[in-house]
C-alpha cells in the first residue's frame, strides 16, 4: 500500500513536470513569435549615424574613441571593410539606402534636393512584401510621396546634450507591440556637429592620420576633435539603449545593421575617408560571429538585400545587388567597381567643382571637371557664368584634373600616380568604365571639356550672399545670373 502510494505520487509529479514544461515551451514559442506574423521573415533594423569617419571606431582601429556597442556588435556579427556610399553628404547618401539607386539616377545628387517623384522607395517595395517600414529620427529626404513611411517619429530634445536624441520611447513601444515584420531605420543626429564642449583636451587623446597629422599643434582642431569624440560616445549610449530593447523584445531572427552616412573628414569629397563607411551586421540565425568581409558593397545594395531577405526580387532599374550571400557566409564578389560623385552646389559654401570617381578593390580614379589646369577650356561666352567657374577652380586650385591611387599602399590617397607609366592600363580601364557608368546614369557631365552645366540649386545660389551662405560674393557679382544661365533639374523645380 505504501509502495502504491509512492508510485502514484511519482506519476503525479512527472505529470506536473510535463505540464509545466509544456507551459514553458508554449510561453517560449509565444515569445519567439511575438511582433511577427510569419516567423520566417526577419525584422530588419538599420541604425545610421551622421558624419562619422570609418577610422573612428575601436573595431576599425581607433583605440581613443569610446565605441563599445559597435565593437561588441562586430564580435557578434560581421564587419565590412569596403562598404561605400556614393556621396559624402547627408541627403544624397540616404536616398541610396532608400531607393537602391545612385544619386544621379534617383535624382537627389545635390544636398537638400528631392528624389524623382516616380521612384518606388523602400516604403513601397518592402510594404508589398508584407513589411511595415518605419523611420525613427532624422529624415533629410523628400518628397513625402516617395518616402511614405508607415510610422515616422522625429528626433526628440534632450537636456544637457548638443543634439536631439533618437525617439527611444517610440522605438520601444513599437518593438513591444508590432504585429508583423518590419524594417526600421533609426537615424541618429550624432556625432554631427554641434559637438560637445570638451574642456582642456589633450593632443594625446586624439588619433591622427596622414590627412590631419599636420594639425597636431592646432588647439582649435584638437578641441573640435575632442568634442566630436565625445559626441561619438553619446551616440554609443543611444545604440546601447536600442540593442538592449532589441534583445529584450525581438527574436534572434532580427537583422541589425549599423552604419554612418559618410565620413566627416571627407565630407563633400570623393576621398575614401568620406565615402568608405563603417558597416556592421548582426543576425544570430545567419551571420557567423566575429566574421569579416573585404568585398565591395554599396549603399545601393541595401534595399535589394532587404528585398531578397523578404523573398522578393529587386526592380531591374536598381543599381545595387543583394549581399545576402555574403551575410550567409559566401564571401564572393558582387561588384567589380563602386562609384562616387561630388556636387558642391546647394551647400552652404556653394561653388562649381564637380567630381566623379570609380574604385575597384585596389585602385581609384578621380576626375575633377573644373580643375584649374582645364579652367580655360571650361569658360563660356557668358562672362557672368565665367565668374563662378573661375571661383570654383580657384577654391580647389591644388586638386588636379585627374587622380589615380593605389589604395593597398596608399589608403589615405596621398600620392597621385596618374602619370605612372606602369599604371596607364589601369588608368584607361577605370576611366573607360567610369564614363560608361556616367552615361548609364544619365549624368549631366561627360568626358568632354567645356561641358560644365551650372545646376539650378534651389537653396544656395552662387550669386547671392545671404546667410547662411559663406561664399562672400562681391557686390558687383551679386544677382548677376539669370534663369536661362542654369541647367534646370525639372523635378527640383516642380517638387511635390
Amino acid at each position: 500500500m505504501k509502495q502504491s502510494s509512492t508510485v502514484i505520487r511519482l506519476v503525479s509529479l512527472i505529470a506536473l513536470m510535463l505540464i509545466n514544461t509544456t507551459k514553458v515551451h508554449a510561453n517560449t514559442t509565444v515569445a519567439q513569435s511575438t511582433n511577427i506574423e510569419n516567423n520566417s521573415k526577419p525584422n530588419i533594423i538599420f541604425y545610421l549615424a551622421d558624419d562619422q569617419d570609418i577610422t573612428d571606431y575601436g573595431v576599425y582601429g581607433n583605440e581613443k574613441v569610446h565605441t563599445p556597442a559597435i565593437d561588441k556588435l562586430a564580435q557578434e556579427g560581421m564587419l565590412f571593410n569596403r562598404a561605400f556610399t556614393a556621396q559624402a553628404i547627408c541627403a544624397p547618401s540616404r536616398t541610396q539606402l532608400f531607393t537602391g539607386k545612385y544619386p544621379l539616377k534617383n535624382g537627389a545628387f545635390a544636398n537638400h534636393t528631392p528624389t524623382k517623384p516616380d521612384i518606388s522607395s523602400v516604403t513601397k517595395q518592402m510594404r508589398e512584401l508584407g513589411y511595415q517600414v518605419v523611420l525613427a529620427g532624422k529624415s533629410h529626404v523628400k518628397p513625402a510621396s516617395v518616402y511614405d513611411w508607415d510610422q515616422e517619429w522625429e528626433p526628440v530634445p534632450k537636456e544637457g546634450v548638443p543634439r536631439d536624441y533618437i525617439p527611444l520611447e517610440n522605438i520601444e513601444r513599437y518593438f513591444k507591440s508590432a504585429t508583423k515584420p518590419f524594417v526600421m531605420f533609426i537615424t541618429s543626429k550624432y556625432p554631427h556637429g554641434k559637438y560637445f564642449d570638451v574642456k582642456n583636451p589633450e593632443v594625446e587623446d586624439i588619433k591622427f592620420h596622414p590627412f590631419d597629422s599636420h594639425l597636431k599643434s592646432d588647439k582649435a582642431y584638437i578641441k573640435k576633435r575632442a568634442g566630436y569624440y565625445r559626441s561619438i560616445a553619446e551616440d554609443n549610449t543611444q545604440i546601447e539603449h536600442v540593442l538592449k530593447m532589441v534583445d529584450k523584445y525581438l527574436t534572434d531572427n532580427t537583422l541589425f545593421i549599423y552604419s554612418a552616412d559618410h565620413g566627416v573628414s571627407g565630407k563633400f569629397t570623393v576621398k575614401d575617408i568620406g565615402l568608405n563607411v563603417p558597416f556592421v551586421a548582426r543576425w544570430p540565425r545567419v551571420i557567423k560571429p566575429g566574421s569579416t568581409s573585404g568585398q565591395l558593397i554599396h549603399y545601393t545594395d541595401v534595399l535589394p538585400t532587404f528585398m531578397d531577405i523578404a523573398g522578393g526580387k529587386q526592380d531591374s532599374s536598381m543599381d545595387g545587388k543583394s549581399f545576402l550571400p555574403i551575410l550567409e557566409g559566401n564571401d564572393a564578389p558582387i561588384h567589380q567597381y563602386v562609384y562616387g560623385i561630388r556636387t558642391n552646389q546647394n551647400i552652404i559654401n556653394a561653388h562649381i567643382f564637380p567630381s566623379r570617381m570609380i574604385r575597384d578593390k585596389r585602385y581609384k580614379y578621380i576626375r575633377n571637371f573644373n580643375a584649374l589646369e582645364v579652367l580655360d577650356k571650361n569658360l563660356t561666352d557668358n562672362p557672368n557664368i565665367n565668374v563662378f567657374i573661375r571661383q570654383g577652380a580657384m577654391k580647389h586650385k591644388d586638386e588636379p584634373f585627374e587622380e589615380l591611387y593605389d589604395l593597398d599602399n596608399d589608403p589615405f590617397e596621398q600620392i597621385n600616380l596618374i602619370n605612372d607609366p606602369q599604371l596607364q592600363n589601369v588608368k584607361q580601364r577605370l576611366k573607360t568604365q567610369l564614363f560608361s557608368w556616367m552615361a548609364e546614369q544619365g549624368d549631366i557631365l561627360d568626358e568632354r571639356l567645356g561641358n560644365l552645366p551650372i545646376i539650378s540649386a534651389p537653396l544656395f545660389k552662387l550669386d547671392q550672399n545671404r546667410p547662411p551662405l559663406r561664399t562672400s560674393v562681391s557686390k558687383e557679382h551679386q544677382n548677376i545670373l539669370k534663369p536661362e544661365d542654369y541647367y534646370v533639374i525639372e523635378h527640383w523645380e516642380n517638387k511635390k
